[in-house]
């Protein structure tokens, strides 16, 4: 019987080492839909699926490493589909949505932050090959799912009815210049993995959850400006702490 179960679960290995990569797929195509539904011109919905994209990115890591599966395959895929969802997506969302009628230069803003990302993602990929990099010592610029959500800023700011920026193009530009900057930067801020959570402020930190997850399902476009506000204060207030 012993045997027979061996058997049984090493026959369920190879499944379940695809699992990790399914959900990565699974990203890359809300992605890939989310390019779709801009050349629709249906901006809700093309950032919708560039929060999807973002709200499942680690979680095939997260599986890779709980089911023993991870793989120098999956780490490849990985990267190729961040570079999709959080790089050639946003750039192309915010250029349709805000940057065309700045003609080349709009082009070449676009263009801008999808080269960062592209860095950004190399140079995390060397790093994590590499125990001696300096890359681990310091910040070395926002992740590129942070940088995406920072990039289409300017089109949930006006699907929030915040502001409609597209009157003033330069600025989206500006924008987009300053988020490919914060993606390869190198500078020294607090972590935010090394914050850690006591025990009294637990049920504080419940409470918040539950008012984010109410946000996120009623109203997403004022929750994406509420979180992309916060992330830059924090990202301040980190590298302000860090330098004293």
């Amino acid at each position: 019987m012993t045997r027979k179960r061996q058997e049984s679960r090493e026959g369920r290995l190879p499944v379940l080492s695809l699992v990790p990569n399914i959900v990565t797929m699974l990203g890359l195509c809300f992605g890939l839909t989310s390019i779709r539904f801009t050349f629709d011109e249906q901006y809700q919905f093309a950032a919708g699926m560039l929060i999807l994209a973002a709200l499942i990115d680690g979680l095939d890591g997260l599986l890779a490493r709980r089911l023993n599966a991870a793989s120098p395959f999956g780490a490849e895929l990985d990267s190729l589909s961040d570079f999709v969802c959080f790089g050639v997506a946003p750039a192309l969302l915010v250029y349709n949505f805000g940057l065309q009628g700045l003609a080349g230069m709009g082009w070449l803003a676009a263009l801008f932050f999808v080269i960062c990302c592209c860095l950004r993602l190399a140079r995390f990929n060397v790093a994590a090959k590499d125990e001696l990099s300096d890359d681990k010592k310091s910040f070395t610029g926002v992740p590129a799912p942070a940088g995406a959500m920072l990039g289409i800023f300017p089109v949930t700011l006006s699907l929030a009815d915040f502001a409609d920026l597209r009157d003033l193009q330069f600025l989206i530009a500006l924008w987009m210049l300053a988020v490919g900057g914060m993606m390869v930067a190198r500078f020294n801020t607090v972590s935010l993995k090394s914050m850690r959570i006591s025990r009294d402020n637990a049920v504080y930190v419940l409470l918040a959850a539950a008012v984010i997850i109410g946000m996120m399902l009623t109203r997403i476009w004022t929750f994406h400006v509420g979180a992309t506000v916060l992330y830059l204060g924090l990202l301040a207030w980190g590298t302000l702490r860090k330098r004293r």
